[in-house]
């Protein structure tokens, strides 16, 4: 509820006073916060599965999905757990996620917040636009700088700007999304080579374009297909010129000769 945290709205500071007037025994406002706080930020004994999932929302557009988990310690702390790497796959390939964002949150000896950021995404083409997006972004701005990492497919951040909540990043990662799909075609099926830039990943697909069509085009000849049924109306086939004309007449003189047929077997049967 404090102002300077930019997080409650005057409905919530109304809702608020109207609970403390009708729990007139409740323990203080600090008192509560302080030990919800404190549940809160407790993640000893976690798995980073059980990290992540604590406090975790979904994206996704057109079946590519992205998790954002809020995770209560340092990111350096975070990247330094053992086996992350690992988990951090296991953990998109168990949920089917394309990407992974996890903003970091914790309070320093002046008890003021501390916020971080990391991506993790096996794709390079997706990781660039996803960073790129969060790097540019002016409203807001969250004020990044990047912080070394050896882990690959993960890029950290030092927040600068505490303000800004997961609340607030969303749309950017749905804005994120939205450039990645108009920007290329990259299945998401398989991850990417480890290290390749966007521009890489572009200059690859271009190549391997070109090599179609010109394969294509050395192919004078187009591939034999399946013969077609003669019961349906194409060339040569007898029905091409429609059904054939009848006339009373013609009818009439059929009729007559199967009879006279009929009449000429029956006689020589009889002898």
């Amino acid at each position: 509820m404090d102002l300077k945290i930019g997080k409650a709205t005057l409905k919530d500071n109304h809702y608020v006073e109207k609970l403390e007037a009708l729990f007139p025994d409740l323990p203080s406002r600090n008192d509560i916060f302080d030990s919800l706080q404190k549940a809160k930020f407790d993640v000893s004994g976690l798995t980073t599965e059980q990290m992540l999932r604590k406090d975790q929302k979904t994206i996704s557009r057109q079946g590519t999905k992205v998790a954002i988990s809020a995770v209560y310690m340092d990111v350096e702390a975070f990247l330094q757990r053992s086996g992350l790497l690992a988990d951090l796959h296991a953990f998109c390939q168990a949920h089917s996620y394309d990407a992974l964002v996890a903003m970091t949150i914790f309070f320093n000896t002046y008890n003021e917040p501390v916020r971080q950021l990391a991506v993790f995404c096996p794709h390079a083409a997706l990781r660039v636009t996803i960073c790129g997006i969060l790097e540019r972004s002016h409203s807001p701005s969250l004020k990044l700088t990047p912080v070394p990492s050896s882990h690959p497919n993960l890029q950290a951040y030092l927040q600068g700007n505490t303000q800004i909540s997961r609340k607030k990043v969303l749309p950017l990662l749905q804005e994120a999304l939205s450039a990645y799909f108009d920007s290329t075609d990259i299945p998401l099926g398989q991850p990417e080579t480890e290290g390749v830039s966007r521009e890489q990943v572009d200059k690859e697909l271009d190549r391997a374009g070109n090599s179609l069509l010109s394969g294509l085009s050395q192919d004078e000849e187009e591939p034999p297909l399946p013969p077609t049924p003669m019961n349906s109306l194409v060339d040569e086939c007898p029905l091409d010129q429609g059904l054939p004309k009848f006339s009373a007449e013609v009818i009439f003189e059929k009729c007559s000769q199967i009879s006279l047929s009929e009449s000429t077997t029956a006689s020589l049967s009889k002898k």
